[in-house]
């Protein structure tokens, strides 16, 4: 090859090369740029795991030690008065956070019957304690104290060999009552004696170790993200990690950057918008409607029907959200039946309208202008426009005003029934009408997708 050939074929190659060496910087305009993953959309749906040292009391909430030592909430403060001596401390409860029924692989099997593509577990809540034998974390671990295994690595395990879901880990960047998070913050965070020891050394074991691919951050403590040195973190998690190509974060990485930086956006708890955001979102939210942890004292009317489920995740995937529905496992291990309900329920009706959730993307419009407890979703590789109905119709039809449909091309199927008919609207829509069903012969029992094919 001569010289202006090889200069040329060099000077070609350039923007591929820079390409693939462009590195991200440790600021937010640069951390912000990253492209989602693709994968992480295209799920809709994963499982939120609440599991560690508040599941032994098992009382009120997750937040126990800080609503008993903190708040000193009167319920809180007469449950240890009643059940416990008087010097007993929170640190106790470790020892009978004993996980002896715990089976990952039988967990794994219930989170999958679910139709989820990932879940995501609480590796460290803002209690301090870690589900595995943290390096920074002596003595206040579930591998030196309590079941004495590793429980991240059981669950990593039997997920990657189950194989239809990715791991999600969740790590609290404060603790509440460490000696060395409560200095800095006596020092109005011009000091990072905490995050230097502790929260960094934390998150890069759990990348390093256990390769998550989605790393949910949370409880800043009110300190800003330069405090928790989170730019420079993310900017190795996307240049140097192991899992730098496939991970996905989130907002939740500093005061300030909740549904403004990061990865994709939670902006509450809880959140849901009902309308579509330019940004990809999450909505995280508890089966047990108060708390995020196993409760004893759970009421049945605190726990969200299938029903609500169902439509909690159709709202939420119509509006260009996930769903990251949570479940506690109790304090020895098991998923309580009421939960295993839940989620096998949530697999079946997926079995049926999974084709109307993943893979799907929001559509121009939402949800119906006419009818009520409608909303729609789109596949636009098949040109596929999906209408979820969260209540049956009593008249025998239904009324979609959204799609523009074309007689001779629009095909209307409910999903796993069939073949619908169909007649159209003025000034636009279609009248769908529906068979006459028993309950048994309803292809599910929550809410029904109708598949529109030639239609816009």
């Amino acid at each position: 090859m001569g010289a202006f050939p090889a200069v040329l074929a060099l000077l070609l190659l350039l923007p591929l090369l820079s390409g693939v060496h462009s590195r991200y910087q440790p600021n937010w305009e640069s951390i912000d740029s990253r492209p989602l993953p693709g994968w992480y959309d295209q799920a809709k749906f994963g499982i939120f795991i609440h599991w560690g040292v508040f599941s032994v009391p098992s009382f009120g909430s997750e937040w126990f030690w800080y609503y008993w030592q903190k708040q000193k909430q009167p319920a809180y403060v007469d449950f240890m008065q009643k059940n416990y001596p008087p010097d007993f401390k929170y640190q106790d409860f470790a020892s009978s956070f004993t996980a002896e029924f715990f089976n990952a692989k039988e967990w794994t099997e219930i989170l999958a019957s679910s139709g989820a593509k990932y879940i995501v577990l609480t590796t460290k809540h803002h209690e301090g304690f870690t589900l595995w034998g943290s390096k920074v974390s002596w003595n206040w671990n579930a591998v030196d104290v309590g079941p004495k295994r590793d429980l991240v690595d059981e669950i990593a395990s039997a997920v990657r060999a189950q194989g239809d879901m990715r791991l999600g880990l969740y790590h609290s960047l404060f603790e509440w009552f460490n000696p060395l998070f409560e200095l800095d913050a006596a020092n109005l965070f011009t000091t990072n004696f905490f995050p230097t020891s502790k929260s960094l050394p934390e998150l890069y074991e759990l990348v390093v170790k256990y390769k998550p691919e989605v790393l949910w951050s949370d409880g800043d403590g009110d300190a800003p993200a330069k405090y928790w040195n989170s730019t420079g973190f993310l900017a190795w998690l996307y240049n140097d990690s192991p899992v730098r190509d496939t991970v996905v974060t989130n907002d939740r990485w500093g005061q300030g950057s909740i549904c403004t930086h990061g990865g994709y956006y939670t902006c509450s708890d809880r959140y849901q918008p009902g309308h579509l955001l330019k940004h990809k979102w999450e909505n995280c939210m508890t089966i047990d409607t108060k708390s995020w942890g196993y409760r004893r004292n759970a009421a049945l009317k605190d726990y969200l029907s299938t029903e609500q489920l169902v439509a909690t995740l159709v709202e939420t995937v119509s509006c260009g959200g996930n769903l990251l529905m949570n479940i506690g496992p109790t304090h020895d291990g098991r998923i309580a039946p009421i939960f295993e309900e839940r989620l096998r329920q949530m697999g079946q009706w997926l079995k049926v309208n999974g084709e109307g959730i993943y893979n799907t993307t929001a559509w121009r419009a939402q949800n119906d202008s006419v009818t009520p407890h409608l909303w729609y979703t789109y596949r636009p590789q098949e040109k596929t426009v999906f209408a979820v109905l969260l209540q049956w119709p009593d008249k025998g039809s239904v009324v979609l005003t959204e799609p523009v449909a074309v007689a001779g091309v629009t095909k209307v199927e409910l999903l796993g029934f069939g073949v619908l008919q169909w007649q159209p609207m003025k000034p636009s829509g279609l009248l769908v009408a529906l068979p006459s069903l028993s309950v048994s012969q309803m292809p599910c029992q929550w809410a029904w997708t109708l598949k529109l094919t030639g239609a816009t």
